[in-house]
């Protein structure tokens, strides 16, 4: 089994054939898929979407692109909105220096109050970071200090610096597409260093298709190709490589049931 731990399914470009791609990723194994949160304005239809089928969980929060535009969220209206049994993580939040769409104060405001709800809830957060390692390592350590709280850098494409960082925080780490690209070598040896047991995989879908599907939009299926180049990176087969990234999925998100399991 393989668990599509990070993709966006609420999205239009799925919107003409996202049964299909549901479909698809079954027959390619994957047995269960977060669909992540990016605007709490539009959590309605994602929480919608995740009830519609039990292979799918969903999380709550602003991506820090979205700070500058959504509403201020409190804590406390994240810790609420996590009441049903299909939402199972916080985020995606976190520091986003590439693109600088929302002011970076901002961005670091929404952050903290994100891992307040963590804190509160015992739900991981999902943490984006871009550009931003300096920043990021510092907020972890210091958030960390104040009560820790479980938590996953999705789409992993930082300094091999925060990653040791994270680590030693008690973080998992998630690895898109991006690890097949050619220019991602950096990358590729960090993996090498990330111990199995802190290993998910994910397709941040629709973006970011892994090769061979380089340029198409990305869906759950392709997560396979991850697998196998982090299998062969890790030296290790892509069954085993599939089976601890599932165990580890389901030890993080501790609130989703295994499909044998889901009610």
């Amino acid at each position: 089994m393989l668990v599509d731990s990070h993709c966006h399914l609420d999205f239009d470009r799925f919107d003409e054939d996202r049964e299909d791609c549901l479909k698809r990723a079954v027959e390619q194994g994957v047995g269960t898929m977060l669909t992540i949160s990016t605007h709490v304005t539009k959590f309605p239809e994602i929480l919608t979407l995740a009830n519609s089928d039990e292979r799918l969980y969903c999380s709550v929060g602003v991506h820090p692109h979205q700070v500058a535009e959504e509403p201020e969220t409190a804590t406390e209206t994240l810790v609420g909105l996590t009441d049903n049994r299909k939402v199972v993580g916080i985020g995606e939040t976190g520091l986003d220096y590439f693109y600088d769409n929302s002011p970076r104060d901002d961005q670091r405001a929404s952050f903290i109050r994100h891992m307040a709800a963590s804190r509160q809830t015992g739900l991981p957060l999902i943490v984006n970071t871009r550009d931003a390692d300096d920043d990021m390592a510092e907020i972890l350590t210091e958030e960390m200090g104040k009560g820790a709280f479980p938590y996953v850098l999705h789409c992993f494409s930082s300094g091999h610096a925060l990653a040791i960082t994270a680590l030693e925080l008690g973080c998992y780490i998630s690895i898109s597409g991006i690890v097949t690209f050619k220019n991602a070598a950096d990358l590729r040896e960090t993996v090498k260093d990330v111990p199995l047991d802190r290993l998910l995989v994910e397709t941040d879908a629709p973006f970011l298709a892994p090769i061979p599907h380089r340029g198409k939009r990305n869906e759950p299926a392709f997560v396979i190709h991850t697998v196998e180049k982090v299998a062969e990176l890790k030296a290790v087969s892509p069954e085993a490589l599939a089976d601890a990234t599932t165990e580890n999925f389901f030890r993080l998100f501790s609130k989703a049931q295994r499909p044998d399991t889901a009610a």
